[in-house]
């Protein structure tokens, strides 16, 4: 064919695309082999093999398969260039192939007969040696190309040798999915848009998007972060022109212990931003200049209270659950819609002077959380946040909430630009469950025993097979099972659905029970990516099925202690019942409509949806004095405690039951969003109604929203740390307040600590409060040295409590009194007396069914005389906590 037909489709007047020319100079004698994983108006594979000085081209729709019987259909398109074989990157949309395109294997391949009869007769024979494919392969031409315009018909298929593999082990395609030259996925590839071709050989120069001018600073955006020169291996140097963010290593599970802090993955465009007066500029982690797409969003990095910055992010698009993805973000991007950006900034390298890469992470960290400290929590710039220690917590959670994995990072790591590193680690998220074996297969190569295992689950009486696991085991695994399922061995198949007996596979009778991690179905019920994790000897075959998260059956509705009892207890009117026909029956509670009343939201105690918003309605009268008539943030969890999506919200919707309140936050530049707020028993029902398990309050009311009643002090203990501990802190904290002359009342969290509150006449603002409650913490650290940290890093509280004043900065919350928590037992914040307090009563003692059979006892409310409290921050108590 020769490149004739290839420059017949171009112009390489308009076209950078290679020219190429047939029979170059040749390094030396091995032919070449690329197989390049296309993303175009339908994902194929383009094969590729050197002769005669060009790249002979087949497209693959399914990929290449390793096992013999799989002959895949391979169209037989123009020649190529020798140059084509080494790209990976973007043809843009609209070109001819517009697409992303990945080096998936490469390598010399070797004629076994002649090439040139081979060809022209339509049966190529060779031998591949590649990174992945290997061994002997057979190009057989099945239909020739018509005057219709139709192209040559090939199949492409594996010799049958030592390097194939059945499909039921499981195809490469899916097995590897990264780049053999950057070990990149196509997402990634596509993200970074480091290398592309363009329809004009030098890009037409748009005129420059003139960045618009950044708004102006207001006045709460000062940052109140020591200076960087404070910070410990900070370095005064000159900003630097360009600087290229640090990778992480893709490992297979998570590292343990307090000295790594753990972040989301987001699935976006990794981007490094720079602030130099005003001016901003966004790169690619290929160096590439993006600020031109983002010209909404760029200006906002403005607001910055920096003169030089750069900061590291990634760019999302959010769903609504508050998981990103990458393709909502592609649309969003191509489609302009650019008030669905959202940038994530987690590490600030450089600030005002200082090169800050020598700095440790968490101080890195804490110095960027407050230099954004002024801008809006959910405007499109926000702090990606942390958490120390408890990597496997975070990682189970991220992983049951739907998310892509987690990065965990060493908390005194200095960030190393351009480099792929140890310090930075990628968790990603596998499923597991347990499956039965219902056969193996022979090993291969060197590997003993067997080579793969046959899984299945029970579906209405039958074992259904549902694929092949041969990762996960060692040397003395593999014999030890392969003498056990040897006695097992059968002539029947145990799969209703796979009865005909591939040529390798053995047959074992289904009495043996195994755990697989993998990483998702496949259309096909197939799992992908899986891994043996050991024997279930604990399990009868019998029970193994397919797991599916699905909500808690109903509870029995037997009478336990209090901490186990069933919210069916709770005290409400009788709600009226009403159908919805095919929909479902509702009910309605303080004139408030419920769907779904039965809907289990609580599994731990078996509360329903129907009696969170009975249990709402009971508490009004406790709740609404402390909690009512502020701004709210909620946690929403339509399908109930622990079960994703669970999601933060802040602003109102329209479907908001009309009881719930509306109030507009203003902000200085003049723009304003709706916040939620309620002020009567119908408006906490219409919060159940809407799954909001969570209600956080601000420190102010909605009638002087920037002058706080109340603050904070979150008394937040090391998980090592005795209950006793937390307790004794209680007491001395009040002790030092009320020698400055503040009274404090006091609540549990619903979690493992206590909060103190601190009523207060509306004569101070945000910024005093918060550095008022800042200095005082400061002040008790030093007092008890030893006890307490006042930042809040994990790697440091071993042992100690942190003595968190956070929650009194404008638009910080802390769980309402008498709120519950998304956890399954539904533990409750609740008032106490300080007689009450002592080590044999814990933080979670509360559940709703407790807490009422409380209050119908008290006679009096635990914290009477809170509203009667007239004390402000003076000039002395100021003075008091080194305050000036």
């Amino acid at each position: 064919m020769g490149l004739q037909e290839y420059h017949r489709k171009r112009d390489f007047d308009a076209t950078a695309e290679p020219r190429g020319r047939e029979h170059p100079e040749r390094a030396g004698d091995a032919l070449s082999f690329v197989v390049q994983k296309h993303a175009a108006s339908h994902l194929h594979y383009d094969f590729r093999l050197e002769l005669d000085g060009v790249l002979k081209s087949w497209a693959v729709p399914k990929g290449p398969s390793l096992d013999p019987a799989v002959k895949r259909l391979a169209v037989h398109v123009e020649d190529h260039p020798l140059e084509y074989g080494t790209f990976e990157g973007i043809i843009p949309r609209g070109e001819y192939g517009g697409g992303t395109v990945m080096l998936w294997d490469r390598g010399s391949w070797e004629p076994t007969f002649d090439p040139h009869k081979g060809y022209r007769k339509g049966h190529l024979r060779f031998r591949l040696h590649g990174e992945r494919l290997r061994g002997e392969w057979h190009l057989v031409r099945s239909r020739r190309g018509g005057d219709d315009g139709q192209k040559e018909q090939w199949l492409l298929f594996k010799g049958d040798d030592e390097e194939a593999r059945p499909a039921t082990q499981g195809e490469i395609t899916e097995a590897e999915t990264t780049s053999v030259d950057t070990g990149r996925t196509m997402d990634e590839i596509a993200a970074d848009r480091d290398a592309t071709w363009r329809s004009n050989r030098e890009e037409k120069k748009q005129p420059a998007r003139k960045q618009a001018a950044p708004p102006a600073r207001p006045a709460a955006a000062e940052s109140t972060g020591p200076s960087p020169a404070e910070l410990p291996g900070a370095r005064k140097a000159s900003m630097p022109k360009v600087m290229l963010p640090e990778l992480a290593t893709l490992v297979d599970d998570v590292p343990a212990g307090g000295d790594w802090v753990h972040e989301i993955k987001y699935d976006g465009y990794r981007l490094v931003v720079s602030i130099d007066g005003g001016r901003v500029r966004m790169v690619t982690r290929k160096a590439n200049d993006w600020t031109g797409q983002f010209p909404a969003l760029a200006p906002r990095f403005a607001r910055l209270p920096a003169r030089q910055a750069i900061v590291d992010g990634e760019l999302v698009v959010m769903h609504p659950n508050g998981t990103t993805s990458f393709q909502l973000l592609q649309n969003a991007i191509h489609a302009e819609r650019q008030d669905e950006l959202v940038f994530f900034v987690f590490d600030l390298m450089y600030l005002d002077g200082y090169d800050l890469r020598g700095v440790p992470l968490l101080a890195r960290k804490e110095r960027l959380r407050a230099l954004m400290a002024g801008l809006p929590a959910e405007g499109p710039i926000r702090f990606s946040d942390h958490v120390v220690g408890n990597g496997r917590v975070f990682h189970d959670q991220a992983c049951r909430w739907g998310l892509e994995g987690i990065i965990a990072k060493r908390a005194d790591s200095r960030y190393a630009a351009n480099k792929r590193t140890k310090d930075w680690l990628k968790v990603k998220c596998m499923r597991r469950q347990e499956f039965v074996l219902g056969g193996y297969t022979d090993p291969k190569g060197s590997r003993t025993g067997f080579g793969a295992l046959l899984l299945g689950v029970y579906e209405g009486g039958d074992l259904v097979y549902v694929g092949k696991v041969g990762t996960g085991f060692d040397d003395e695994t593999l014999r030890g099972m392969h003498t056990r399922m040897r006695k097992l061995e059968t002539d029947e198949s145990p799969f209703a659905n796979l009865r005909r007996r591939p040529r390798d596979v053995h047959w074992i009778r289904p009495e043996l029970v195994g755990e697989v991690a993998f990483t998702e179905w496949t259309g096909e019920n197939i799992l992908r990516h899986p891994a043996f994790q050991g024997l279930r000897e604990d399990k009868s075959p019998r029970e193994v099925v397919r797991e599916e998260p699905v909500p808690p059956p109903p509870p029995s509705r037997k009478k336990t202690d209090d901490s186990k009892t069933s919210s069916a207890s709770l005290p409400s009117p009788a709600p009226r019942r009403r159908s919805r026909g095919k929909g479902g029956p509702e009910a309605e509670v303080a004139g408030v409509r419920i769907t779904h009343p039965e809907k289990v939201l609580f599994s731990g105690i078996g509360m329903t949806k129907l009696e969170l918003a009975r249990y709402y309605e009971a508490v009004a009268p406790w709740l609404l004095p402390y909690g009512g008539r502020r701004p709210l943030t909620l946690v929403r969890c339509p399908e109930g405690a622990g079960n994703p999506p669970c999601f933060f919200q802040k602003h109102a919707e329209e479907n908001f039951p009309k009881a719930v309140g509306r109030v507009k936050l203003v902000e200085n530049d003049g723009s304003g969003d709706l916040y939620m707020y309620v002020d009567s028993a119908a408006g906490l029902v219409g919060m159940a109604q809407m799954y909001a398990l969570e209600l956080h309050v601000w420190g102010s009311r909605i009638d002087n929203l920037e002058r706080p009643d109340l603050f904070v002090l979150d008394l937040d203990p090391a998980t090592d740390l005795p209950w006793e501990r937390v307790v004794e802190s209680a007491f001395a904290v009040r002790e030092q307040l009320e020698e400055i002359g503040l009274r404090s009342f006091l609540k549990t969290t619903g979690g493992k600590g206590l909060h103190l509150v601190v009523p207060l006449a509306r004569r101070n603002g945000w910024d005093e409060v918060k550095e008022f409650t800042h200095r005082f913490v400061i002040a008790m650290s030093g007092r008890f040295p030893g006890r307490y940290v006042t930042k809040s890093t994990l790697a440091k509280r071993k042992g100690k409590i942190f003595l968190d004043y956070l929650r009194n900065a404008r638009g910080a919350t802390a769980i309402s009194a008498y709120a519950l928590r998304a956890k399954p037992h539904a533990p409750v914040s609740v008032p106490l007396r300080w007689d009450e307090l002592s080590p044999r009563l814990t933080s979670d003692v509360f559940t709703p069914p407790a807490v009422l059979r409380r209050l119908r006892a008290l006679k009096a409310d635990p914290w009477e005389g809170f509203a009667d409290v007239r004390q402000s921050i003076t000039k002395k108590m100021k003075e008091a906590v080194g305050m000036k």
